[in-house]
């Protein structure tokens, strides 16, 4: 079941998108950062403030009263940004990812927005691949990877993102 996520669901939402991320249990499923990056992907507190925006939604797909996948939903002037979807690394390739894009998509409608953006870092070519495959395409754009306490690049790889965009439809 696919709902928007409450300030309650803050920390069952971090543990979820740091496994997913980061660390030895995200090397269970293929969409790991672990081999670029270390710290934390996200924090309880910095999801508690998404959370209590009002610009922002985050859907969580429940399963059995436990929270296997989310993304975060941001309404920026005329279209819609997608970022941190995840799924639960042992449920990945198993069609939770794809309905939470689906949703996002239903969501955009209901907002009249005619696009939907995401940024993807650039040398993640496999999770790119996917975007594609489910109507993303690549806008030429491209955004620094910002530097920070919590986003820590393991090498000295150059980190940038891509922009990639899908339009829901024209107006």
């Amino acid at each position: 079941m696919i709902t928007t996520a409450v300030l309650e669901d803050a920390l069952e939402l971090n543990n979820l998108i740091n496994s997913a991320y980061r660390g030895e249990s995200s090397k269970k499923g293929w969409t790991t950062e672990a081999n670029l990056l270390e710290g934390l992907r996200t924090t309880e507190q910095e999801l508690t403030e998404i959370i209590a925006h009002p610009q922002n939604k985050i859907l969580k797909f429940t399963e059995n009263s436990k929270i296997i996948g989310c993304v975060l939903l941001v309404q920026k002037e005329k279209q819609l940004y997608l970022g941190m979807l995840t799924v639960s690394p042992e449920l990945q390739n198993s069609g939770v990812g794809k309905k939470m894009l689906q949703q996002a998509e239903i969501y955009a409608a209901v907002l009249d927005l005619p696009k939907i953006i995401m940024t993807v870092i650039s040398v993640r070519e496999e999770l790119i691949l996917w975007y594609k495959r489910n109507g993303y395409e690549d806008t030429g754009l491209r955004e620094p990877f910002p530097a920070s306490d919590v986003h820590i690049p393991i090498s000295d790889t150059q980190l940038e993102f891509i922009v990639l965009e899908k339009e829901i439809f024209k107006n």
